[in-house]
């Protein structure tokens, strides 16, 4: 069950909470799909109700009070004894109903996620999942603030407030068209793309950051061909051999089964593995069918670990 779903979460909490999670109206109303006038109307209607203002415009985003700070500090409280009620009353009736709400990253929608919820459906049939794909850190924060009981996400700092279940470390590498000459070897260099046509995760994918960084330490010249927070689209033009894309495993799952691409790892000291991780709300709120869901995404990330790339199909 979902207190927001079941109505339990008042309108102008839910507005507010999402305002001061986004720091923006406009982003608020994008994300609740009504108009920003809406938005504002009923957020000047709460302050005017409470006497004091909630917010103040700091370098162009809205910034809480005092005021907003502490009535998002007790609605959250209010909203996590309301979830913590809602599983409760779900796990009286077993794993044969409830909601499981889960945030994730794009690479993990087109693998990981979709492997997991076969399994659990093929257990558990009843059990509605709603999945949010997202940002990394948007994901994190989606489960510290409540609105999420798991997400899996890569390379972030994790919120106080949430727990980390399972960390997989994962090497970077070149997504290889079978046949060519990258895909011939076992391990790159930085040095080995070299002028290569790069094609990179934007800024709102933790992975690009940090790839520009590496180059730039290995002075490395870089020849950028595109830039896109297209998981998809990256793995698609590798497909067609109109770039050099650097990725992890995840996300190619089903192309590294085919054989349609090859992952080739990049060894190099200024590159770390990524860190996918599994997070989850505190274990007193999460129901059992919460629980039974990131106990087999738990699985897969430790396999993740241990296994090698999936060999392609003959």
């Amino acid at each position: 069950m979902d207190p927001y779903r079941l109505g339990l979460v008042a309108t102008r909490i839910h507005y507010f909470q999402l305002v001061a999670r986004l720091g923006s109206i406009r982003q608020a109303a994008l994300a609740l799909n009504v108009a920003p006038s809406s938005v504002s109307r009923i957020l000047r209607q709460l302050e005017d109700e409470l006497g004091t203002p909630l917010f103040e415009r700091v370098r162009q985003r809205l910034k809480l009070t005092s005021a907003g700070e502490l009535l998002l500090y007790h609605a959250r409280i209010s909203l996590s004894e309301l979830n913590r009620a809602c599983n409760e009353i779900n796990d009286l009736h077993g794993l044969h109903r409830g909601t499981v709400s889960v945030a994730i990253v794009e690479s993990v929608a087109r693998g990981l996620m979709p492997a997991a919820l076969e399994a659990f459906w093929n257990r558990h049939p009843a059990i509605t999942v709603d999945i949010k794909v997202m940002g990394s850190q948007q994901a994190a924060n989606a489960v510290s603030d409540g609105e999420c009981d798991l997400a899996v996400v890569f390379d972030i700092r994790v919120p106080r407030t949430v727990r980390r279940i399972a960390t997989a470390l994962l090497p970077l590498g070149v997504l290889a068209l079978p046949g060519g000459a990258m895909a011939k070897r076992n391990e790159l260099k930085l040095f080995d793309l070299a002028n290569e046509r790069v094609i990179l995760s934007d800024s709102s994918l933790t992975l690009g950051s940090s790839v520009e960084e590496a180059f730039n330490r290995s002075l490395v010249d870089l020849s950028r061909r595109s830039r896109t927070n297209s998981i998809g689209l990256m793995v698609d033009l590798a497909k067609r051999n109109l770039g050099t894309v650097l990725q992890t495993r995840v996300g190619v799952e089903q192309e590294l089964g085919e054989g349609t691409l090859k992952f080739v790892p990049l060894v190099d000291s200024r590159l770390p593995p990524r860190k996918l991780m599994l997070l989850s709300r505190s274990e007193k709120e999460m129901s059992d069918a919460a629980s039974a869901l990131g106990k087999l995404l738990e699985q897969a990330i430790d396999r993740m670990t241990h296994s090698p790339a999936p060999a392609p199909a003959p």
